[in-house]
């Protein structure tokens, strides 16, 4: 593994951390309403599992398992792009801070994509 990988696996788990983060302050300042709690819960859930399914490759035990968390990853991104464009179009919130995590989102999705692309390709 050349240093730009790891430079790539260390900045793809940041970038998850932070989006997390960034999630985390938007939910917390939507409206006190119920369909805004499921929505908030949702995002949460899938948004944070982006990041938490990476950390747990690492602790894989096999190339299988390793491949199959960031399968994970990767439907948890493309869960949390519909929950993003769900709250979007609520109007429950800024559609600018919206647009700029479903930037963000597409970006890792993307990234995630290219990897298992990347596994599955490779004989385990």
């Amino acid at each position: 593994m050349d240093q730009s990988d790891v430079r790539f696996k260390t900045d793809l788990k940041q970038r998850c951390y932070a989006f997390s983060l960034a999630i985390i302050k938007v939910t917390d300042g939507l409206p006190q309403k119920r369909s805004a709690w499921v929505i908030s819960d949702q995002l949460i859930r899938s948004a944070t599992s982006i990041g938490a399914n990476l950390v747990e490759a690492k602790a894989s035990s096999s190339r299988l398992e390793f491949k199959k968390f960031y399968e994970i990853s990767l439907k948890s991104a493309n869960e949390t792009k519909y929950w993003l464009g769900l709250l979007r179009d609520t109007d429950m919130s800024d559609k600018e801070k919206i647009a700029v995590l479903l930037i963000e989102v597409t970006e890792l999705s993307n990234m995630i994509a290219a990897s298992v692309l990347s596994l599955k390709q490779r004989k385990f």
